[in-house]
């Protein structure tokens, strides 16, 4: 709102155009993924898997990030990064409470293993909604080209686990969950028909069904769900697209392929966040790969770079030190690591 305020006074005729900067059918489709997203989260669904989990680590500290972070990766490649920090960070904190697990480097690797699946399909996060929405890709398209750069992503992350110190844990009984089926099923089956409706262009059908679904069925998700997000994510399309206009009329040309491009929109990530990041480049009509491979990369690094660093450490109430102990380091090797295999 501030920089909305800002922008306006720099340019009067802003609140004219204010709703023609809002790419609607982006907004719709985020808000529709969103909802049942927020509906599997209140299901219990992934609070009864935990226990399994904790069960399986066998008392190792190495072993349940091991199995913890590809849990959380899976996740966020189908409910969307910031749903799953919400979901998970309570439980990493609690794990380690209990445990005595190391909670700042717990914390951290899972928000980076968040980041890392949610860029695996156009559903993940909002970055690659957008970008799917604007090249009309198909989901099988955009998820195999990006898998390879996953892939090596959550190598790095998991070698890191490998070689870390061990930390023997003293866990004691967790409380069960229960599983709302019911929620859980319809959830579920709301969020593969908005993908499917996504992939056809139908976006504002499934925000329509979505809304109506939920009202007759689990009016309790609505209740619950955060609205200022999608306001959040209005004013994102409103501010950066200015903020774009405004670059190119000044004659800066942005990247628009290549590892440059990846570069470039990594590390703009990490100044304004990876989705207005995304945002001001799309204006330049980039190649579609190298733009979300660096604006997913550049979701890692400094915590303002992805909404899920800030809600994970929101929740968890590290320190932003901590966290960048473990994320900073990681943002340049996976960044180096992505330039390399994007030139392969």
């Amino acid at each position: 709102m501030v920089l909305y305020i800002a922008l306006a006074i720099i340019d009067n005729s802003l609140p004219k155009r204010t709703f023609g900067l809002v790419d609607w059918g982006s907004l719709s489709i985020i808000t529709a993924l969103i909802i049942p997203s927020k509906g599997l989260e209140l299901s219990g669904i992934f609070g009864k898997l935990a226990p399994k989990l904790v069960e399986r680590a066998n008392h190792s500290g190495k072993r349940l990030l091991l199995l913890l972070l590809p849990t959380i990766a899976f996740s966020s490649a189908v409910i969307m990064n910031d749903t799953a920090m919400l979901v998970f960070i309570p439980l990493v904190v609690a794990l380690s409470e209990l445990s005595g697990l190391d909670k700042a480097k717990a914390v951290t690797l899972s928000a980076i293993s968040a980041n890392i699946g949610s860029a695996l399909t156009p559903i993940g996060n909002p970055q690659n909604i957008i970008i799917w929405h604007r090249y009309e890709l198909s989901f099988t398209t955009f998820t195999l080209r990006m898998f390879p750069f996953i892939l090596l992503w959550l190598a790095i992350l998991l070698t890191f686990v490998l070689f870390s110190r061990e930390e023997r844990l003293t866990l004691g009984s967790i409380p069960g969950v229960a599983l709302r089926k019911n929620l859980f099923l319809l959830s579920l089956l709301t969020l593969i028909t908005n993908v499917c409706l996504g992939e056809t262009g139908k976006h504002y059908l499934a925000l329509l069904i979505t809304l109506v679904v939920f009202l007759m069925f689990e009016r309790e998700v609505l209740l619950s769900f955060d609205w200022a997000l999608v306001l959040t994510f209005a004013l994102i399309f409103v501010d950066f697209n200015e903020l774009s206009i405004i670059l190119q009329s000044s004659g800066l040309s942005l990247p628009r392929e290549g590892a440059l491009l990846i570069l470039t929109s990594a590390g703009v990530s990490q100044l304004i966040s990876n989705v207005p990041a995304t945002v001001v480049f799309l204006n330049s009509n980039p190649r579609w790969l190298p733009l979300a491979v660096g604006v997913n990369a550049g979701g890692n690094g400094f915590i303002v770079s992805s909404l899920a660093n800030l809600i994970a450490i929101r929740i968890a109430r590290i320190s932003v030190r901590d966290f960048h102990r473990y994320s900073v380091p990681y943002f340049f090797l996976s960044l180096a690591v992505a330039i390399v295999a994007f030139d392969f």
